[in-house]
């Protein structure tokens, strides 16, 4: 085997010199310094130096000392941005609404959740009648004075009795899950550790619930472990977490995990198995009318998703993708499940279906057009009855309930249009408003259109673009473009205080439908993973060099963002073309595409990205991992890279490691390399109010500056 020690970054052409005369404006910047190391791993035999290796422990001396050092620089930088709190003040007066969650019934009760505008956590609420006074039932904000402990998830028993509830700390996937006396409003003494990634479901008598859970970690190390034998288990309610049984797990396949739901009726037990982040899954069933019924594999072939819609006794009803890449219903009949026996209900269409639930004894459909929501109601045969119809082309989420419900609650959202939450009575086909919010600002000022570009390869490919009325098309927009483009996870158009106050400081925000989302359906996902994820970047490229060509923007007005996925996304972006952009933010992202799947539960994410242990996908991964394509000497676009302390999703090495090869290999003279490391939070989920307001200021306050913003236009919207 030839052994050639070279760094991985070399194996990629880039698109843009290396060696550039790019000076930035103000003084240059003197960053912390990060020793490297002589550590080398052998792929394939392809010999890749990983020189940063040491930042991947986040408890030695030297990290906590290299954080506190870049959060110190990171926060001079900011604190010289003249209109950061021209910014945060407007922030803060927009964030200030009432909001709602979307209202459900159990056991005789409403519940939602409501903030009252800067709150950290929202505060859950219930009553028995929609004229009742709500009443307080669980306050998150009363678990942590900052607000870094977050209700995670909730359950409430079939008999209305009792509330499940799991609460996460400074933003950790790791749960705990309590129990809360809905009449008295206080807690019982279960408590249930080392959840995550579980459903709570309810024994319809209220006696106890499902769970999954994994075992116990070491404390040391929690954040950074390897998750691996998720296990489901039964508590009785009243007896400690020790007692509980354990209902299945697979010893033998230590990637497999476990979501369990109870039927309707109280009948049966389904349990969906899980393999990573696969767009696949296996169904299980146990029949809970029956003592010491055995656990029963329905679909185990792992050939497609299966979501569970209802059951009429044994027969169940799905929404499944096999043979039918954009979703469709079938019923299949336990007692005869073979596939020549399924019945299809609602066959596949143009449009993508999400969801559907069984309500009024009929299916409400969620689809997707064109990433815009469309709702389609059927008889229980399959004849389509009616749409549901919504404002305008935008987002809906809910339509929650049972099989008898007439009545049901869905939000609906838009670029401008904070989520609106209606009640929508089955019989009569009819929405009307039940919470409405009022925010600060003039929605008919702003403007949304889609337009659709052609990617690299060919493809079609569609792109939001939101700003003022009146746009001038001159290339001189301050533009920020955002992507995700993975894990078939679809982006649609969302109301976002934060990008409302970018629309007001003049910029234009872009949102693009990249491959490897669900836009389209299962084909269109499979399109932007493995070895074929490179089309999701030539996407995002794409989308940039349309709006440039049509002078929505030009590179030097030009910033680029996205999270976790979307955090790869800027990363392979800023470093296949560093000429196109003039800024970029990558938030938590996977940027060590070598190593992802040593950490926490990154081995889940192979589905869509492969893995460097096999050779084919190593050398696909190489050619774009973030990390190993940074060049010494390129002129990079200014960029602040954001992370957590307590992310265990995308532990923040990723962004550690980035960063300081990014400082080291940035042009002389080049635009500030930052990284912004936020500490009792973690990936984003839960995150408080206050926290929330602070990293988008950054956000805009350091793009305000990359793009030679008008400081006069932020700062006359933070005195709106």
């Amino acid at each position: 085997m030839q052994r050639r020690a070279l760094l991985a970054s070399l194996l990629i052409a880039h698109a843009a010199a290396s060696a550039q005369n790019c000076p930035a404006p103000g003084a240059p910047l003197n960053y912390p310094v990060s020793r490297t190391v002589d550590q080398q791993d052998n792929y394939h035999g392809t010999v890749v130096a990983d020189p940063y290796r040491w930042l991947e422990d986040a408890n030695s001396e030297e990290t906590k000392n290299w954080v506190v050092a870049q959060n110190q620089l990171t926060q001079s930088y900011l604190a010289q941005i003249p209109n950061r709190e021209a910014i945060k003040a407007r922030l803060t007066k927009l964030w200030n609404f009432e909001r709602f969650s979307v209202p459900f019934k159990e056991g005789g009760r409403y519940f939602y959740s409501r903030n009252d505008g800067l709150q950290n956590q929202s505060v859950l609420y219930t009553m028995k009648t929609l004229a009742d006074v709500p009443r307080l039932l669980l306050d998150p904000n009363t678990l942590a004075a900052d607000g870094t402990v977050a209700l995670a998830g909730m359950a409430v028993s079939p008999n209305g009795k009792y509330l499940a509830y799991s609460t996460a700390a400074s933003g950790s996937d790791w749960n705990e899950i309590k129990v809360r006396d809905i009449d008295s409003g206080k807690d019982v003494e279960d408590h249930i550790k080392w959840v995550k990634f579980s459903r709570t479901a309810w024994l319809h008598d209220g006696s106890g619930f499902f769970y999954s859970r994994y075992d116990e970690p070491k404390e040391a190390t929690k954040l950074a472990d390897v998750n691996y034998f998720q296990k489901l288990y039964f508590h009785k309610l009243g007896t400690p977490q020790s007692a509980d049984v354990l209902v299945y797990d697979r010893p033998d396949h230590k990637d497999w995990g476990f979501g369990a739901e109870v039927t309707e009726d109280g009948r049966f037990l389904i349990i969906v198995g899980s393999q990573g982040t696969e767009n696949k899954n296996r169904v299980f069933y146990k029949d809970l009318s029956k003592k010491d019924s055995k656990v029963v594999g329905l679909l185990e072939d792992f050939d497609a998703a299966y979501d569970f819609i209802g059951n009429d006794g044994p027969v169940f009803l799905f929404r499944t993708e096999r043979n039918a890449p954009r979703g469709r219903i079938v019923s299949i009949d336990t007692r005869k499940p073979g596939v020549l026996n399924w019945h299809q209900i609602v066959p596949e269409s143009s449009n993508t279906m999400v969801s559907a639930s069984l309500l009024n004894s009929q299916l409400v459909v969620d689809y997707l057009s064109d990433a815009h929501s469309l709702v389609k109601v059927y008889d229980l045969k399959g004849k389509a009855l009616h749409d549901i119809e919504l404002p305008g082309l935008g987002t809906v989420g809910g339509f929650s309930g049972k099989r008898g419900d007439s009545e049901t609650f869905y939000a609906y959202t838009s670029f401008t249009s904070p989520s609106t939450i209606y009640r929508y009575d089955l019989k009569a086909n009819k929405s009307s408003v039940y919470r409405q919010p009022k925010v600060d600002f003039d929605p008919s000022a702003f403007e949304t259109r889609q337009e659709f570009f052609t990617s690299r390869d060919g493809t079609k490919v569609p792109m939001f673009i939101v700003s003022k009325k009146g746009l001038k098309l001159d290339g001189s927009n301050p533009t920020y473009l955002y992507g995700y483009g993975g894990f078939n996870i679809s982006l649609t158009p969302t109301f976002s205080v934060a990008n409302l106050a970018w629309l007001e400081m003049g910029g234009v925000y872009v949102m693009a439908n990249l491959r490897g989302g669900g836009e389209y359906g299962e084909s269109w996902h499979a399109a932007g993973t493995k070895l074929q994820k490179q089309n999701v970047f030539d996407d995002f490229i794409g989308a940039a060099e349309w709006l440039v060509a049509h002078k929505v923007t030009s590179p030097s007005k030009l910033s680029i963002g996205g999270g976790s996925n979307g955090g790869l996304l800027v990363g392979a972006a800023m470093t296949q073309r560093p000429d196109l952009f003039a800024a970029a933010v990558p938030q938590v992202g996977v940027m060590d595409m070598l190593r992802f799947h040593k950490f926490t539960i990154g081995w889940a994410w192979a589905s869509d990205y492969g893995s460097s242990d096999n050779a084919e996908e190593f050398k696909a991964l190489v050619k774009y991992s973030p990390l190993h394509n940074l060049k010494k000497g390129t002129c990079y676009p200014a960029t602040m890279i954001t992370t957590a302390d307590h992310d265990d999703r995308v532990v923040p090495a990723h962004s550690f490691k980035f960063a300081a090869t990014a400082q080291a290999d940035q042009a002389t003279g080049g635009a500030p390399i930052l990284i912004r490391i936020d500490s009792k939070a973690g990936h984003g989920a839960g995150k408080p109010t206050t926290k929330q307001i602070e990293e988008v200021t950054d956000r805009w306050g350091f793009l305000s500056r990359a793009l030679q913003m008008d400081g006069g236009a932020a700062t006359q919207a933070g005195q709106q």
